[in-house]
């Protein structure tokens, strides 16, 4: 069984995760993660349910606070999918979980990361982004997931997907849908900031018109 702490965000593998722990219950947990080494789970609360989640290791305390409260930094190990889950630990406020741990195909094709790289600077440029993040090969999915705009709904379909192949594709095909439309916001920016401002137009030629 699982200490499970549900958010409303998708945590993945690798990841270095920041929190700040102020409820009871999750106080609680934190202290038996520092006691006794204990590992919980982040499921993403989305569409009011719980399925899948990714195991986290509490790293460190980074500041405790007269009642209880703490800053933490933990890290995301491994991907599960709860087979049931109980409103409370037995003995402990928080909840908990049945979950199975998903095996996952961690190869992929270096072509696949060398195009995600090429969109994600594309991207940053049509952007305009001021010191983007610098990515090299080799590097998984997970890595950018959070730095290329996709919604929860799109961020939590990845962390279900099994092969990294997959995931670099998934990647690839939002970015190829997003480019175009940061293209065309980018567009009518420059078309607004035009309007008020003195035009000089070419003169038509009127020569070949014929009503």
């Amino acid at each position: 069984m699982l200490p499970l702490f549900p958010l409303k965000t998708v945590v993945y593998p690798g990841e270095r995760l920041p929190l700040h722990i102020f409820e009871k219950r999750y106080q609680q947990l934190i202290n038996d993660c520092e006691k006794d080494g204990v590992l919980f789970g982040i499921p993403t609360y989305i569409d009011e349910k719980l399925d899948y989640g990714t195991e986290i290791k509490l790293q460190k305390i980074a500041k405790r606070y007269p009642k209880g409260e703490k800053d933490i930094v933990c890290i995301g190990t491994r991907i599960f999918r709860i087979k049931k889950f109980y409103q409370q630990f037995p003995g402990k406020l928080y909840a908990a979980g049945d979950v199975e741990f998903l095996k996952d195909d961690e190869g992929s094709e270096e072509e696949l990361q060398e195009e995600l790289l090429r969109n994600i600077a594309i991207l940053y440029i049509e952007l305009t982004i001021d010191n983007p993040p610098i990515f090299s090969i080799p590097f998984v999915s997970y890595q950018v997931a959070h730095k290329i705009g996709l919604a929860l709904h799109q961020e939590y379909h990845l962390l279900k997907l099994r092969n990294e192949s997959e995931r670099l594709s998934y990647l690839i095909k939002h970015l190829k849908v997003t480019i175009p439309i940061v293209r065309e916001m980018n567009r009518a920016k420059a078309v607004i900031k035009m309007n008020g401002h003195f035009k000089n137009f070419d003169p038509l030629d009127f020569e070949d018109f014929r009503l």
